[in-house]
Formats: structure tokens, sequence, C-alpha cells
């Protein structure tokens, strides 16, 4: 069922409620996401990209419902990554000569994908593409996720097609910003900037920047994973504006695992600490092994400091901390600190792997941690919350 979003512009995506993982295991999506295709009908008509390829036949014959197949002058893929191109061969086989647009990397990753070679015309930022009353124009965006990344602007509707920039893995029939339910809409942008776009924060500061200084008006933002931005739409260009600055909130994230509870403790008497001596900071326990680990990164994301904390275990940490350090080094988190903690029995070289990992992470490791021995007594607490209160300050 197609929904019209303008005069000119139809949405013709999936909504997605049954998702709760995505890029295989990688990313959860409890919230299920949407696919968002559009279908712009001036004096010609041009369908941006399509859906994930278990729903392609699904969406051609959708499609078929709303238009004749054959009255698509042009397909505009900007974005090639296999939920946004998946559908592509499905409809291709029904047309197989439409002009596909797209940037070099683009028609490099729908070869690469597919191995077919249909009609590519490359395009660059500034190119246009007159399609009656509107032009369309491109705007390149490379690594705001991938290589291939471009946008499209429609004048005229004011419409700015954003592929995954300004998206979230969000399922809603409401399809608006402004019909949403406001807490989970932030909830879900600000994890899918902070899992997916903060190792691009520079390209993304950058190309904000360029598109701005086209002055463009923007009535709409229509990315392509859930809500379409129609009330106040550069709202979310702000927040990513924030996001992309070496985000902090008057946050400390403490995270853990534990074997047989003495780490947990150890946490808990060290958030008394933070407590006690700041009640203003923000303090947010998680336990690695039990948390979904895209919520602990929005957590270190939105964190000043994060403290992290484990027993040692054949010489090392548990390897529910080892994902979430390797998660943290390919995210390039900056400008934040890090101290570590755990109890242990004979050797004791958790404190220190983890500190040396989070430091090669990037984060800046304030202290040599604190390690107790065995179970904490009620005096090994009270230190717990000295250092607590000593990371405070």
């Amino acid at each position: 069922m197609s929904k019209r979003i303008s005069d000119k512009v139809s949405w013709v995506g999936k909504i997605d409620w049954e998702l709760k993982y995505f890029h295989g295991n990688e990313y959860s999506t409890k919230k299920g996401s949407s696919y968002n295709s559009y279908l712009i009908r001036d004096k010609k008509t041009v369908l941006i990209d399509t859906v994930w390829q278990p729903f392609d036949k699904e969406f051609v014959a959708r499609l078929k419902q709303e238009i004749d197949l054959k009255e698509i002058d042009y397909i505009i893929m900007n974005h090639n990554e296999s939920d946004h191109s998946g559908a592509l061969p499905e409809l291709m086989r029904e047309i197989p000569g439409t002009p596909i647009y797209c940037t070099a990397n683009g028609a490099k990753i729908i070869k690469g994908h597919y191995h077919q070679d249909w009609n590519f015309h490359i395009v660059k930022t500034g190119d246009t593409l007159e399609v009656g009353d509107s032009t369309l124009t491109f705007i390149e965006a490379p690594m705001l996720h991938w290589p291939d990344t471009m946008f499209t602007y429609m004048d005229g509707e004011n419409i700015l097609f954003s592929n995954d920039a300004f998206g979230q893995h969000y399922a809603t029939e409401t399809l608006y910003n402004d019909t949403a339910d406001q807490g989970e809409l932030l909830a879900e942008a600000t994890k899918y900037y902070a899992n997916i776009l903060t190792p691009f924060s520079k390209m993304v500061v950058k190309k904000i920047e360029e598109v701005l200084s086209f002055h463009l008006p923007v009535d709409m933002i229509c990315p392509s994973h859930g809500v379409i931005w129609r009330d106040h739409p550069t709202q979310i260009v702000e927040r990513y504006l924030d996001w992309a600055k070496d985000y902090q909130e008057n946050q400390i994230t403490i995270i853990y695992d534990t074997m047989w509870n003495s780490t947990r403790k150890m946490a808990e008497a060290i958030a008394r600490g933070i407590e006690m001596s700041d009640p203003v900071v923000k303090v947010k326990l998680m336990n690695a092994s039990k948390e979904d680990k895209n919520d602990v990164i929005t957590e270190i994301f939105k964190s000043k400091m994060i403290l992290m904390g484990a027993p040692t275990i054949n010489n090392g940490y548990l390897f529910s901390l080892g994902g979430i350090l390797e998660m943290t080094k390919g995210l390039k988190f900056k400008n934040k600190k890090a101290a570590t903690f755990g109890s242990y029995g004979w050797s004791g070289e958790a404190v220190k792997l983890l500190a040396d990992h989070l430091k090669e992470a990037g984060f800046t490791i304030v202290n040599e941690g604190l390690r107790k021995y065995w179970v904490p007594d009620e005096e090994d607490l009270e230190d717990c919350v000295r250092f607590g209160s000593e990371i405070v300050k």
C-alpha cells in the first residue's frame, strides 16, 4: 500500500515489524524497521531506492498496482547496501533497460552484488535531472555511511531524500516524525547514530555544512529507514551536528561482567560513590552479558566517562566485554575518559588489560584502576565508594 506524502511523491516502501536484528546479528532492532522507497510522478516518473531482497516480489507486485512499471523513466539508487538495492534484480527483470542513476561507487557495488551491467548513469555532486516541473539535484555523501552514498534533492517539493542519513531502525505505521512516539523516536535515532555513523562524524559535519551552504529550502527529509521528518525537519540535522562533535551528556556509564557477583558488588559501590559525590551526574550500570550490546554502545556514546569492570579469568577478562571493546574501538569515540576495576583470585590481569584496550580505543585512562581480592568485604566496598567519588572529581 502506497502513501502519498506530497502532490508528486508517494512512499512505496515496506514496514518490517518483525525485524529484530540487522546486519546479521550486529544491530538490534527491537522496534522493527522500514525500507523506504519513494515514487515521484511529474512529467517523468522516478523511483528512488528499493527494499530488502526478502520483500522483492511483494515490492514489485505492489508497485505494479500503483503504476505500469514501463512508465518508470528513471531509477535513482542513493545507496546500494542490500536493504536498499535488494529488490533491484526483481524489478530489472521487468524493466531491464531503465536508466539507474547512482555514483561511480554505487555502480561498482551494484555490479559486485548482482553481477549485472544495467544501464548505469554516473552522477556527481551538482548534477541534475529534469523530471518536469521539478529538478532533482544529486549530492555525493561518501561514508555516510558507505562509499557510494548520495542524497537527492527535489526542488518545488523541497524534499531531501537522504537514504541512511537521518534515519532510524523504527517501524511505525504513522510514517511521520510528529505522529510517532517522541521518546522512542529520539532513542532510536540516537542509537542509530551511535552504532552506525559515529566513525564518520567528521564527514557528517563536513557534508551537512556543505549542504547548508546551498541554502536549499527543506520541507521534508525522507530517509531510507524510519520516519519522514516533516515537522521542523531540520531538527534531526541539528541533532546530527551535536552528535558529530564528540558528543557528551553529564553521564558516567559503568559496564561490567561478573562471575560470582564480586565485581557486581564493586560496580554498585562505585555507583554509590559517584551519586554521593555529585547527584547531578547521571549514572548507568550495565551488565555486558545481560544488556543489549547496541544499547551499551549508545550509553557509551552519551557518556563523558565509562568505567569497565571484570574479574580475571584465564589471565584475561570475560568475553562479553571483549565484544564491547571491539565495537568501541571500531566506532572511534573521541573525548571520553575511562577507568577500570575488578575482583580476582590469583593473577589479576583483567583491570590492566581492560585499561590498555580502552586506551587503544581512544579513551583517556584517568587512574590505575581498582582491584579487590576475592569477595569484597565492607572495607573493600568503602574503597569502591571512595573510588567512585574520586572519579567524579
